[in-house]
């Protein structure tokens, strides 16, 4: 079994014994510790990542998983996913860096930024990326100079006008000028291979996949024509992280399957790739946030007074982490936080108007507010599940902190469980490089640079 991830990698915890308890005595201990000065911190279950992972197999068992590095780097996440046998989207030249460090190969890796610098691309072919993506007639010019070995896939645009992240406001040439793309490559001598989309984070309708998928088979037509050898379909992301979203990752998966069943129906030579980022990570993150200070605000306001007759007040908080660092996706994606107290309240104590805020000195960061808590103090510890998508690396500088500590843990029955089904695929068969179920061990060079060539079939 590949060895990117060790015991020696995360915490083993017991059946019974919850990542939450494991956060309760990290707490305790931080807030036992002799130092005045306390920082937020992660509690990272890798045993999420893992069923995860099973899950999109379940569900997408034609898609090849990548991890896109941009969404959560932590050495655990990205050793958890490459024993899983994951291939990994990079943006630029540190993620590419940071993958090979931990041992994942070259075939690996798909550059998979459509506007890059000409020393990264470099970087790119000096250390065996060749696999990357493309919107428009300058990058091919850079792609020509400086990896002429590359093959390219083509970044075309969605209709994402209802997605929270638009990314086709950026990136993706529509329809109308692929083929202009397409035959100065062939100009140029510059190998286009497959197609690849984004319908953006946050999307309610999962057609929009559906309907990409669909635009997507017009442009393998289109290249095959012209000559290319199209043979890579990249789904991109989108996919929902947490079990609460809009649209379930299932009736996504469900959408998906049909339309490639009828566009690229199982045979016709496409390895089909998706990029995944908040799917695998942002459920199996929980953050712990402490309370570095405390006022209280009056109300003066005339006919609202609390039963005992005191003004009514509300309770403004300040944590050591705000909007510009972990809590980001307050200013993002448009979320406001619910904390998860650590001493649980009884049920007589009163609950006050309160609100959560940063450490920078503006009126900007504000985590959380129209929150009813009870009164808490300077040093309780405030826990946010669902904190792994875009957080970690982001510790706030306005509060002087370095990126948060993380702690990783794994059940002894996930781990277990995952050396066995790891072990057991490795042992199989592979004469014929099908697939193996669990591992996901694909090695991409051949299957992506010089793979079955895409055959157009008659679209129903």
């Amino acid at each position: 079994m590949a060895g990117y991830l060790s015991e020696a990698d995360f915490v083993m915890v017991e059946e019974g014994f919850s990542t939450r308890d494991l956060l309760k005595e990290l707490t305790l201990g931080a807030s036992e510790a002799t130092t005045d000065e306390v920082a937020a911190f992660f509690v990272a279950d890798l045993g999420a990542i893992v069923r995860k992972h099973f899950c999109f197999l379940k569900c997408l068992p034609r898609v090849r998983p990548f991890y896109a590095v941009k969404c959560n780097s932590s050495p655990g996440v990205l050793k958890v996913l490459a024993q899983l046998g994951l291939g990994f989207s990079c943006a630029n030249k540190a993620e590419m860096e940071l993958v090979q460090h931990i041992g994942v190969p070259a075939s690996k890796i798909i550059y998979a930024n459509p506007c890059k610098q000409i020393a990264q691309i470099k970087y790119a072919a000096k250390h065996g990326i060749r696999l990357l993506s493309f919107d428009n007639e300058m990058e091919l010019a850079k792609v020509v100079k400086s990896h002429p070995s590359a093959k390219m896939v083509l970044c075309i645009a969605t209709d994402d006008s209802h997605s929270l992240s638009r990314l086709s406001l950026k990136f993706g040439v529509p329809l109308k000028s692929c083929r202009h793309l397409l035959e100065n490559a062939k100009k140029s001598h510059v190998e286009v291979v497959g197609v690849s989309f984004h319908i953006g984070s946050g999307c309610p309708d999962p057609q929009a996949y559906a309907q990409s998928i669909a635009d997507v088979r017009l442009v393998f037509e289109m290249g095959t024509e012209l000559g290319h050898k199209m043979h890579v379909l990249d789904l991109g992301g989108g996919f929902p992280g947490t079990e609460g979203a809009k649209v379930r990752f299932e009736e996504i998966a469900s959408v998906i399957n049909s339309a490639l069943d009828l566009y690229f129906p199982e045979g016709c030579g496409v390895d089909i790739l998706a990029e995944l980022g908040r799917y695998y990570v942002t459920s199996a993150f929980t953050v712990a946030v402490s309370i570095i200070a405390k006022k209280e605000v009056l109300l003066d306001q005339p006919g609202r007074e609390e039963e005992n007759g005191s003004t009514t007040k509300t309770i403004v908080y300040h944590l050591d982490e705000g909007v510009y660092g972990i809590f980001n996706s307050v200013l993002f994606d448009n979320i406001c936080p619910t904390p998860i107290l650590q001493k649980k309240p009884s049920t007589e104590q009163p609950l006050y108007s309160s609100s959560l805020w940063g450490p920078a000195v503006d009126g900007c960061d504000c985590v959380a507010e129209g929150l009813w808590l009870p009164q808490l103090h300077v040093g309780d510890w405030l826990v946010f599940d669902n904190m792994g998508a875009y957080t970690v690396g982001m510790g706030s500088p306005f509060g002087g902190t370095q990126a948060c500590h993380i702690t990783y843990a794994m059940s002894r029955v996930a781990w277990e469980a995952l050396r066995r089904q790891l072990m057991a695929a490795e042992q199989e068969d592979d004469a014929e490089g099908v697939c193996k179920p669990l591992s996901c061990g694909w090695e991409i060079t051949d299957t992506l640079c010089v793979g079955p060539v895409f055959t157009p079939a008659s679209i129903m």
